[in-house]
């Protein structure tokens, strides 16, 4: 397992001291936990903002956030984003 080090504000370590008693953890787990937190959640973030400038279908969008569709799906109706957009619609309608 490669390794990362850090230089991190004195602040930002009194939490991280803070969240260690908490959760109980050795100062590597817990960061790897955090990092691992992080980084899904910023890839599910980036989905959705995808997702909602139409650059990504729902199915493609859940593959990127490495969830399910139907994990994806609920997301998307949390964040109030159009599953289909007015465009596709009229066109869709249109072909009829």
């Amino acid at each position: 397992m490669p390794t990362i080090s850090t230089r991190v504000p004195e602040d930002l370590e009194a939490e991280l001291e803070a969240y260690l008693e908490s959760e109980r953890l050795d100062r590597s787990t817990a960061v790897r936990k955090l990092l691992s937190e992080g980084l899904e959640a910023w890839r599910t973030e980036r989905a959705l903002e995808r997702f909602a400038a139409g650059d990504v279908s729902l199915i493609k969008g859940a593959e990127l956030a490495d969830l399910s569709v139907w994990e994806f799906a609920d997301l998307v109706e949390d964040a109030d984003d159009a599953w289909v957009s007015t465009n596709h619609l009229e066109a869709d309608l249109d072909e009829l």
